[in-house]
């Protein structure tokens, strides 16, 4: 399927989450800086000036949505290096114990582990536990850093960021408090949700701009030491040539975002919800992770995200025979099997690690449409039958 384009009829993409198509906003305000325009912002002649002043339009509009100043916006290569950089860099201004949730994703939860860190237990949602922050927080009074996400990339749960900030505030007013959104912006507004950070990741192609390319907000007098060196970039905070297209691509992506967010966001949801209906009701046995009442309030969860556990399923086997019939989705197991990695996010929601339980992420965004979810509907019932009359396995997806 490479190269099919998104909302072809040759598949159904529900795998927003971990990448979304392009905006056409963000592929017009790119595509000059991919060939006519080419200057380098560092430089001083005028191609380097064009260069520049883009930048620093795109610089303020990211500033304008994210509710920060525009010198608080740090450009980075992605999602990734922005967590790294706010949980590395502030470790190395002001060494001490570092904190984060036990759901972080990996580009927050390694560095925490690497630098000899506590993870923070969250309930059978996935959300949060704030008596557990406020214990750890009494164990470390000298935290130098708690990183709480806005939302969970693999089951959707959105994060009480207020809250915990609060606490941090409360109970560690040393620590600094930062907030990985790369999942949260494309749903929910980001300012509101991270006004208590003092730092905060975003990553462009998560709501519709280019890859590789990402923000970290660095609030005024946050200790933040550089991860890379070099030309002394972006205040010294980051070094390296900018990426103008992927920079104003992914300016002009959150600008349309912001936008078209709360239209999206009930156009979205309706839809995941419908599909949802349809799997529950179609699939004996199955249930939604972060959802563990068996009830229909999803008001936790992200519009775009349906989280399955489906019982007599391997998750690997499950997305092979998805892949034939022309469904994108993605899993992490419950217990490890195979190439499949066990899920640490539910580990720590308290999922049973049990191999003969598949977890399947569907996640819809800005281009999915109801044709997307018929597909599914006709093709993953049909498809969790077909393996569990297998004993739960496909011969194809072993090969």
């Amino acid at each position: 399927m490479a190269g099919v384009p998104a909302g072809s009829d040759a598949f159904a993409y529900l795998d927003h989450a971990a990448t979304t198509p392009l905006r056409p906003e963000a592929r017009a305000a790119l595509l000059p800086w991919l060939g006519e325009s080419f200057g380098n912002p560092s430089g001083a002649h005028p191609v380097a000036r064009a260069a520049r002043k883009a930048i620093d339009e795109a610089r303020d509009a990211i500033a304008a949505v994210l509710g920060c100043a525009p010198n608080e916006v740090v450009f980075t290569g992605g999602g990734t290096e922005a967590d790294n950089l706010a949980v590395r860099g502030v470790a190395a201004a002001r060494p001490g114990p570092v904190l984060c949730s036990a759901v972080e994703h990996h580009a927050v939860l390694h560095p925490v582990e690497h630098l000899g860190g506590k993870t923070v237990a969250v309930d059978r949602r996935g959300r949060l536990d704030l008596d557990a922050l406020a214990d750890a927080l009494d164990a470390h009074p000298d935290a130098t850093l708690v990183s709480v996400m806005g939302a969970n990339n693999e089951v959707g749960t959105v994060q009480p960021v207020a809250a915990a900030a609060g606490l941090v505030r409360e109970r560690a007013p040393g620590a600094v408090v930062h907030c990985d959104a790369v999942q949260a912006a494309a749903w929910l507004d980001p300012a509101e949700l991270t006004a208590g950070a003092d730092l905060v990741s975003v990553s462009a192609h998560k709501f519709g701009g280019p890859q590789g390319v990402g923000v970290l907000v660095v609030r005024r007098g946050t200790p933040l030491q550089a991860q890379l060196l070099g030309g002394g970039q972006e205040r010294e905070l980051r070094s390296g040539t900018h990426n103008v297209a992927g920079i104003v691509g992914m300016a002009a992506a959150l600008v349309a975002k912001a936008e078209h967010r709360a239209g999206e966001a009930a156009r979205v949801g309706a839809l995941r919800d419908r599909l949802a209906a349809g799997l529950l009701g179609a699939i004996d046995g199955a249930f939604e992770t972060a959802v563990p009442d068996g009830g229909a309030d999803r008001s936790h969860i992200l519009p775009g995200t349906l989280h399955l556990g489906i019982p007599g399923v391997e998750s690997e086997a499950l997305l092979f025979l998805l892949d034939e019939a022309g469904v994108c989705a993605s899993a992490a197991s419950a217990c490890a099997s195979g190439a499949q990695e066990a899920s640490h996010v539910l580990a720590a929601m308290g999922v049973p690690a049990d191999p003969d339980l598949g977890a399947l992420r569907l996640s819809l965004g800005w281009t999915s449409t109801p044709a997307d979810v018929d597909r599914v509907l006709d093709v993953l019932p049909a498809a969790v039958a077909r393996l569990r009359d297998a004993g739960g396995t496909s011969a194809g997806a072993q090969a």
